[in-house]
């Protein structure tokens, strides 16, 4: 791993603990030798979250308005090409892949830029 891309809606909270912004960055590049960048296109909206944490929407719900919410910024696109290499770690908030927007946004640009190889950690 050489960057880790941050894709969460707020990456400044107190609740990030050592990973809010400020603090990341400077740990991953003092400890690890990886630099960090926070990626708002890859982020589903802070309402969208909202809505899916309060359980207003099931996960295949927010999944799908997430999915869309990629197209209409039109990631694909947006996106330098490099910034998801091989080496590119995902940071969200939550534990398990199988409900996480991470999975969802790589399927997306896969869709649009081929294949990548997936590793959950």
């Amino acid at each position: 791993m050489t960057r880790l891309l941050d894709v969460r809606v707020q990456n400044r909270s107190q609740l990030a603990g050592f990973t809010k912004q400020g603090d990341l960055p400077y740990l991953l590049e003092q400890i690890l030798g990886v630099s960090y960048a926070h990626e708002p296109q890859l982020a589903p909206t802070t309402e969208l979250m909202r809505d899916y944490r309060a359980e207003r929407l099931d996960f295949d719900a927010f999944a799908a308005q997430y999915v869309a919410l990629l197209a209409e910024r039109e990631v694909e696109s947006a996106l330098e090409p490099a910034i998801l290499d091989a080496s590119t770690v995902l940071l969200c908030s939550e534990a398990e892949p199988d409900h996480c927007h991470r999975r969802r946004a790589l399927q997306y640009l896969e869709q649009h830029s081929g294949p990548r190889e997936v590793v959950h950690l």
